[in-house]
């Protein structure tokens, strides 16, 4: 039994013997509720005033049982109360200093501002994929549950250049703006920029002028969530064969499959050979939806099977997270990633 529902079952057997009291001596002794109310707390309380009544046998052996039974239960009460108060400051404290190491140690690693619907989505997809990532929230609720879950999370706000430092923004990768407004993402975006010249900012978008604003502040890619969601309830209406499709082939038997990349490596035994004679998805049970060359920014929609791979190549592929890692082996894959 936990100490807070251990707290609550001492709170109601503390309540019920101050009702038990009160109703006791009001009928034992001849006085009102409140009377008996009285007399039950300075019983319980051990405080020795004068009673409100004289005392009756009854009402003797009565006084025995309550004193009997509520000093322990307000003492053990209040012992618990203060150790569950105290234990979950000590945890929130060592919690606190474990993620500031944390942080003061990374490098190349994520920072996401905004931790609301959105931003829980993102801090999902970056578990799942095993990223290091940094969360700043300016709710403190929100802070102290991602906080309680083990994230590395801090509570400030992602507008300021003193919160942006405690993330350590200058050996940073990369950022994700995910706030409410699109005046505190210009407002984050201007200043990330400002701190790392070399830092990837993706922002979210909200207003329909917003992009253009956003990237002329420094960010390199704009989000509109509003837009997206539209064009996909549209494509719903409009071509809802095509959304069930993309829906049925992403959920195969709860096997979650997705779009991902695989870079190939200058020690990779796939260097120089051409697209066909890999029998990617023979082997591997891939799908190869698209190349990018190195260098290049252009994808290049189902290759042809005669195209031949070299150092620094990507393949976007559709399977399994199991099917991927196999052929990132063979790929000599090292997961780093030019963000363009």
């Amino acid at each position: 039994m936990n100490e807070k529902k251990k707290l609550r079952i001492i709170l109601v057997i503390l309540l019920s013997l101050v009702l038990i009291g009160t109703f006791g001596y009001s009928f034992l002794l001849n006085v009102s509720l409140l009377d008996g109310l009285y007399m039950t707390i300075i019983t319980i309380s051990s405080v020795g005033y004068k009673e409100v009544a004289p005392m009756t046998d009854p009402a003797k052996i009565f006084s025995i049982f309550i004193i009997f039974f509520g000093v322990g239960t307000v003492g053990y009460a209040l012992t618990n109360l203060l150790l569950l108060i105290v234990e979950g400051d000590k945890n929130y404290f060592w919690r606190r200093r474990k993620m500031e190491a944390n942080i003061a140690k990374m490098n190349n690693h994520y920072i996401l501002c905004g931790a609301g619907e959105t931003g829980e989505v993102i801090i999902n997809e970056f578990i799942k994929n095993k990223t290091e990532f940094v969360v700043i929230e300016k709710d403190v609720h929100r802070y102290k549950t991602f906080l309680a879950q083990g994230l590395n999370i801090i509570n400030g706000d992602a507008t300021e250049e003193e919160v942006l430092q405690m993330a350590n923004i200058k050996r940073a990768k990369g950022i994700i703006s995910s706030l409410p407004t699109d005046v505190d993402n210009v407002f984050v975006v201007l200043t990330s920029r400002t701190m790392n010249r070399d830092l990837y900012i993706i922002s979210r978008a909200i207003d329909k002028h917003a992009p253009d604003k956003l990237k002329r502040a420094g960010a390199n890619k704009t989000i509109s969530a509003n837009e997206i969601g539209g064009r996909r309830m549209a494509a719903q209406m409009l071509r809802p064969s095509v959304v069930s499709f993309l829906e049925v082939v992403t959920s195969i038997d709860d096997v979650q499959l997705d779009l991902q990349d695989v870079i190939i490596g200058k020690n990779s035994e796939i260097v120089g050979q051409e697209l066909k004679h890999l029998r990617i998805p023979d082997r591997f049970g891939l799908v190869v939806i698209a190349t990018k060359k190195f260098g290049q920014s252009n994808m290049i929609l189902n290759p042809k099977s005669d195209l031949i791979l070299n150092s620094g190549d990507a393949m976007l592929v559709l399977g399994n997270n199991s099917q991927v890692n196999e052929l990132r082996k063979i790929a000599d894959d090292t997961g780093i990633r030019e963000l363009e």
